[in-house]
């Protein structure tokens, strides 16, 4: 016969022999076996550990016959934990009271004296039951994140310029892993599109893809939002919430903008991700969580660090990989790809054929500083196709654009010192050709070596 599989067990009467039986038949074949005489200490109990099954019984000194105390901890169990699975026991059980027990929202009766075997059965049936209830609520909480997120736009990234192949690769050697990711990059640059995108090609790829914008959440909402809250816990927590950590286990968890977040905050965060574990509000109970972490911000969170406005544990923990996301502006190559997939998705919902772009209209596209990035670009194509005419787009129906600042071949620096102008443009370089040491080098018009001696020379 195969030996029963048991979780954490509890189990409360007020017989202090019979308690102390069972937890040793039990104890071989459970996880957990917490035995309590006094039920007064149910709510205490219940709220800051979970348990598998609870053994109740229906009598206590107070009244050894009715069942009523029984019926009135059930009651209180059900309203900490709706979900738990809890046995009745009497020496005084009858059917009536077996379905009424029922109808109050136990899982199963049982008579003392008991047999072992029986007592076995019941608790093992039990399991499955609880096991059953948490897979439920587990792929429900899932379910309900996976549609919201399907409300989101996605689209594919795009781009075949030398830093979007670097990009590339460099989330081909990471997906695989499970490797904490930051993704550096100004508004619209695309972070979530990348985050989605190493999810996707990881082995958590079945599971859920959960983000989270830390810049919307406020202070007081942070804990809730993340780790989850009790019933009761503050006045509008009406019911029982997982937090983000909780709904992503076994998926992918991303936190945008996490540069916003205080330093009271990053330490909060940086505990749970230490641990690997959340606690929700209003109950102190440890939630093991088990999360690929991605990052991203554009904010510049090492000098950030340098200020004492970022914890340097936290980008530490957060950052084992870097990947640096280049502005539209350094992307030129791509801003025709960029548009004629724009132009193509917003042809179809506004249902205009056009045919492309006039070259007036392409090189505006191209000259402009788009610091918006590549979701002003996105908004540009829509907005001018629904107010164009003609069949191709020019540089006309972009007249919104022509009052803004362009990106100039020759523009002035905010510095007329050598060396910051030296220092910034390497810079430029090397964010440009996406890291590429070789390439930004060979565009400078330097060797290896030479452009090595300046990147020490600034500490770049």
């Amino acid at each position: 016969m195969e030996t029963p599989q048991l979780g954490k067990i509890l189990i409360i009467d007020d017989n202090e022999d019979l308690l102390f039986a069972a937890k040793m038949h039990l104890k071989k074949y459970a996880k957990e076996v917490t035995i309590e005489k006094d039920p007064r200490r149910i709510p205490f109990l219940v709220n800051n550990n979970s348990y598998d099954v609870i053994l109740l019984d229906m009598n206590f000194t107070d009244d050894t016959t009715s069942g009523k105390e029984g019926f009135h901890w059930l009651k209180q169990i059900k309203e900490i934990d709706s979900k738990a699975v809890v046995i009745l026991i009497t020496a005084f059980g009858d059917v009536e009271m077996a379905v009424k027990a029922l109808k109050e929202g136990a899982s199963d009766f049982i008579l003392k004296p008991w047999q072992n075997e029986k007592l076995l059965a019941t608790l093992t049936a039990a399991t499955r039951l609880k096991e059953s209830y948490d897979q439920v609520d587990k792929l429900s909480k899932k379910q309900r994140q996976l549609q919201s997120d399907l409300k989101k736009p996605y689209s594919d990234i795009i781009g075949t310029s030398a830093s979007m192949k670097n990009i590339f690769s460099i989330i081909d050697k990471v997906a695989q892993t499970d490797a904490n990711v930051l993704i550096l990059g100004e508004n619209g640059t695309g972070k979530e599109l990348i985050a989605r995108a190493i999810h996707d090609r990881s082995l958590r790829k079945d599971d859920i893809f959960v983000g989270v914008d830390m810049g919307a959440i406020t202070e007081s909402l942070f804990e809730s939002e993340l780790f989850g809250h009790k019933k009761g816990a503050y006045t509008d927590a009406k019911e029982d919430r997982a937090g983000r950590f909780e709904i992503a286990d076994n998926g992918t968890l991303f936190l945008d903008e996490i540069g916003n977040l205080s330093m009271p905050l990053q330490s909060k965060l940086l505990t749970v991700l230490q641990k690997r574990e959340v606690t929700r509000i209003g109950t102190n109970k440890a939630i093991p969580v088990d999360i690929r972490l991605i990052c991203a911000t554009n904010m510049h969170v090492h000098e950030m660090v340098m200020d004492n406005t970022f914890r340097q544990d936290l980008l530490y923990r957060i950052n084992t990989v870097e990947i640096f996301l280049p502005p539209l502006r350094d992307r030129q190559d791509d801003i025709p790809l960029l548009a004629n997939h724009f132009l193509k998705i917003y042809g179809q919902k506004y249902r205009k054929d056009f045919k492309g772009f006039k070259p007036a209209g392409m090189q505006l596209l191209q000259q402009y500083h788009w610091p918006g990035n590549i979701r002003e670009l996105q908004h540009a194509i829509e907005r001018a196709i629904i107010m164009a005419e003609g069949e191709e787009l020019d540089s006309r129906d972009f007249f919104f654009l022509s009052s803004k600042p362009t990106n100039d071949k020759v523009a002035s620096p905010a510095s007329y010192n050598l060396d910051e102008v030296e220092k910034n443009v390497i810079q430029k370089a090397i964010d440009k050709n996406g890291g590429n040491i070789s390439k930004a080098a060979k565009e400078l018009g330097l060797t290896r070596a030479s452009l090595y001696r300046r990147l020490e020379k600034y500490g770049l």
